[in-house]
């Protein structure tokens, strides 16, 4: 079942634009939109685990990690309001040839306020609510030699999940929120209305709720804690340069079936007394798109799971994360009906897990170690597209539409994928059907 926690991002979203139809409706105003990605550095000091390294004589984890991320904005005067999917991958650290380290995911809303009026330069105050998921993992630096291997011995190691999005993106839990300013500053494009933002963004990310990132009797909450400093670019779609308000930027929950199954994969599961992975993998993801005189562009991401019972002692799940850059053409729009195709080319991933059910609490944990395991791949993914869209205007003045979409599609792998030895490349190559929901200011 879906969790309604997942579902308070879309609905703040949607509240807020309502919401500030009475506050716009009554004067002139301006819209600017725009989409942008980022990385940037922030630090996470794991003070527990630290200290239970520090009392067996062991150098403490490294504290700062690495983000990258996606993100919409949408700004209606001086209001802003956006989304954003992050990213933060900790700096690993190895004894006696394991890995220890931890990464961590986030999906935000932005609220904020911008302090400049329409220019070149923007400054934007604001606050971001959301939320997370954790992985801690310590496993062998060597990577297993095959997969016939692996599934005869898969306890290698211990990984530790918190809202398990290896498990579907519908687990993301947990409330967190960041502070920060956002600076930009435009470049025009020669030939285009659109300009090119250069972005850089600081503040304070943390879990306002003490206890929420417990694992295995230790807290792990300051994985989601820190100063974050973030750089980037973006294109943006301001007022000032159109004349006639043909042109946005636009955001998307995203969700669908893609037609396909792990069907040799499973014949070796099964081989080696494992449960099989059944029906055919979902997915929830973000969509960003821009439109401009029928030229369409924008990015991406979601992520396909499957999931079940390996045996009466473990779990096992097979998920793919698939990040796109996509080009398009919109053939027809016909007062709100739209028709268009558009293809991506990104990257695409692939991680086969298998969790012991019941593992200790620590110290008793670090000692024993062998209770899981995984195997990935990663490489590069291609999708033509068709679309069709129905836009509903949601205020008097239009200040946004409500756009409903469904799609269809062919994703190509690009690379073998292999896990081990086994190829997983027609397992990634499938057709697709996709449904979104989204505005458009």
């Amino acid at each position: 079942m879906i969790k309604a926690d997942f579902f308070r991002i879309p609905f703040v979203l949607f509240l807020f634009l309502v919401l500030g139809n009475q506050a716009f409706s009554q004067k002139l105003y301006s819209k600017r939109s725009t989409l942008y990605t980022y990385m940037g550095v922030s630090g996470a000091k794991l003070n527990q685990f630290n200290q239970m390294l520090e009392d067996r004589g062991l150098s403490e984890l490294r504290n700062k990690y690495h983000s990258v991320g996606l993100g919409y904005q949408s700004r209606i005067n001086d209001f802003v309001i956006g989304m954003e999917l992050i990213h933060n991958r900790g700096s690993y650290s190895e004894f006696d040839g394991y890995k220890m380290g931890f990464r961590t995911s986030r999906a935000l809303v932005n609220i904020g306020y911008a302090f400049t009026e329409e220019s070149k330069f923007q400054l934007i105050h604001y606050m971001s609510l959301g939320v997370g998921f954790l992985n801690f993992q310590m496993l062998p630096s060597e990577k297993p030699p095959g997969l016939e291997s692996f599934l005869e011995d898969p306890e290698r190691g211990f990984i530790l999940r918190k809202n398990d999005i290896q498990k579907g993106t519908t687990n993301y839990g947990d409330f967190l929120t960041e502070i920060g300013f956002q600076l930009s500053y435009d470049f025009d494009v020669p030939g285009r209305e659109e300009v090119v933002s250069v972005i850089a963004k600081m503040g304070y990310s943390f879990s306002p709720f003490e206890g929420k990132w417990q694992m295995n009797g230790l807290s792990f909450d300051n994985t989601q804690s820190g100063a974050f400093f973030r750089v980037g670019a973006g294109i943006s779609l301001p007022d000032r340069n159109f004349f006639y308000k043909d042109a946005s930027i636009s955001a998307h929950l995203i969700t669908g079936f893609h037609f396909t199954s792990p069907k040799k994969f499973n014949s070796i599961l099964s081989d080696h007394g494992y449960d099989e992975l059944d029906g055919m993998p979902s997915n929830l993801g973000l969509k960003i798109q821009g439109e401009n005189e029928k030229l369409l562009y924008g990015a991406e991401v979601y992520n396909l799971s499957m999931k079940g019972d390996a045996s009466s002692t473990q779990t096992h799940s097979l998920n793919s994360l698939r990040v796109y850059g996509n080009l398009g053409y919109k053939a027809l729009q016909y007062k709100n009906f739209g028709l268009g195709a558009t293809g991506g080319i990104g990257y695409g991933n692939l991680r086969y897990t298998i969790l012991k059910n019941d593992k200790p609490d620590f110290p008793e944990l670090f000692e024993q170690r062998k209770f899981d395991g995984y195997l990935k791949n990663s490489g590069l993914m291609a999708k033509p597209e068709v679309f069709v869209e129905y836009a509903i205007p949601m205020t008097k003045m239009k200040l946004f539409d409500l756009v409903f979409t469904a799609a269809a599609g062919y994703e190509l792998a690009l690379a073998n994928y292999r896990l081990g030895e086994l190829d997983m490349a027609d397992y990634m190559t499938a057709p697709y059907l996709m449904f979104g929901i989204g505005v458009r200011p």
